[in-house]
C-alpha cells in the first residue's frame, strides 16, 4: 500500500544533461567619486535619467546636511526629468518635497504635495506612507486633532500594528495633560486642515467632538488595551532588539493605564470590545499590506471601534471628572 505522497516522479531519478559552459565577457562596474554628483560636470549630459539622479542625489545630501531650501530646489528640479511610469522615484521626491517644506514652516504647500501623493496612491503601501507623512506634518504644525485623525486612519488600515495605536494613546496622554487644553488642539486642527481636498474633512469634523477631556481619557484607554493585547501576542514570535522595544513599550503601556486609573469594570468592558477581532484566523484574513485599495474595504476608526466603546457607557461611571469628583470627595 502506497503513503500518499510517499512516491516520486521517474525524472527525479534521471541522469542531469551535461551543461555546457558559455564565456561572459568581463564588466567592469563603473567608478564614482565621493559626492561625483555635487560637481558642475555632472549635468553635462543628454540623458534624462542621468539628470534625474543628479537632482535626486543633490536633494538626499541637502537633507541630510539640514538644508531644505537647497534639497527643495533639487526636488523640483528632479521631478522635471522623472519618466512618466517612474511612479516610484516620483512619490519619493514628492515625498521628500513635502517634508523640506514642512521643515521650512510651508504649512499649505506641504499638504498640496501629500494631496498630490494621494491621489496617486494605487495599494495600501502607499496610503500608509501618506498618512505616516500627514502625522508628521500635522504634528509639527500642532495640529492635534488632525494628527489623531491620520492616526486614526493607520490603526484601520492596519488594525493588527501596535505602534500606531501607541503613537495614538500617547497623543491622547499629553492632551490630557494639565498645562494642554483640549479645546485649543480643537482650534488648532480646524485651522490646519481648511485646505483638505481628499474627503477627510467631514471625518476631522467628527474626530473634533471627541476633544472632549472625558473621551480622550477613554480613547487613551483603549489605545494602550490595544497596544499591550498586540504586544503580548507578537512577543511569542519575537527577539533580541525587537523584543526589548516591545518589551519597553509594554512597560509604558501599563504605567500609562495606571496613570488613566479606569475602574476594574471599565477595563473588562473595554478590553473585550478591542479583543473582538483579535483572533488568529480573522487576523491573517484582514492582514492587508500591499493590497489594492481597490479591494480593501476599510471601515471607519468610529464604525469599527469607538461606537462601541461609547455603547459600553464607560464614561457614565468612569472617567476623569468623575475620578476628580471622588479625589476631592
Amino acid at each position: 500500500m502506497e503513503i500518499f505522497g510517499s512516491t516520486f516522479d521517474d525524472s527525479v531519478f534521471s541522469e542531469a544533461r551535461d551543461r555546457v559552459s558559455v564565456s561572459v565577457a568581463p564588466y567592469t562596474a563603473k567608478r564614482c567619486e565621493p559626492e561625483w554628483f555635487c560637481e558642475s560636470t555632472a549635468l553635462d549630459t543628454d540623458n534624462s535619467l542621468e539628470k534625474q539622479k543628479v537632482f535626486k542625489f543633490r536633494g538626499d545630501l541637502a537633507v541630510r546636511q539640514g538644508k531644505y531650501q537647497t534639497a527643495l530646489d533639487a526636488y523640483s528640479s528632479c521631478l522635471e526629468w522623472i519618466a512618466d511610469n517612474n511612479l516610484t522615484i516620483r512619490r519619493d521626491v514628492l515625498e521628500g518635497m513635502a517634508r523640506c517644506c514642512t521643515k521650512l514652516g510651508l504649512r499649505d504647500r506641504a499638504l498640496d504635495f501629500a494631496d498630490l501623493l494621494s491621489k496617486e496612491a494605487s495599494n495600501t503601501c502607499h496610503l500608509t506612507g501618506l498618512l505616516l507623512l500627514k502625522v508628521s506634518i500635522y504634528q509639527h504644525f500642532g495640529a492635534v486633532g488632525a494628527k489623531m485623525s491620520s492616526l486614526q486612519r493607520l490603526c484601520c488600515l492596519l488594525p493588527f500594528n501596535p505602534w500606531h495605536w501607541y503613537e495614538l494613546g500617547q497623543t491622547c496622554l499629553k492632551l490630557l495633560e494639565p498645562d494642554t487644553s483640549p479645546v485649543a488642539g480643537s482650534t488648532q486642527t480646524c485651522g490646519s486642515v481648511g485646505e483638505q481636498k481628499d474627503g477627510e474633512t467631514e471625518e476631522h469634523q467628527e474626530d473634533a467632538e471627541d476633544l472632549d477631556e472625558d473621551r480622550i481619557w477613554l480613547k487613551a484607554c483603549i489605545c494602550f488595551i490595544r497596544t499591550r493585547l498586540l504586544l503580548r501576542i507578537l512577543q511569542q514570535q519575537q527577539s533580541s532588539f525587537v523584543l526589548q522595544r516591545s518589551n519597553s513599550a509594554l512597560q509604558t503601556a501599563e504605567e500609562a493605564l495606571q496613570h488613566l486609573n479606569p475602574k476594574e469594570t471599565s477595563l473588562q468592558a473595554l478590553i473585550e470590545v478591542m479583543s473582538e477581532d483579535l483572533i488568529p484566523e480573522k487576523m491573517r484574513e484582514d492582514y492587508q499590506d500591499g493590497e489594492s485599495l481597490a479591494s480593501v474595504c476599510m471601515q471607519s476608526f468610529r464604525e469599527r471601534w469607538w461606537n462601541k466603546v461609547l455603547l459600553a457607557r464607560i464614561l457614565e461611571t468612569d472617567g476623569r471628572r468623575r475620578q476628580t469628583q471622588r479625589d476631592t470627595i
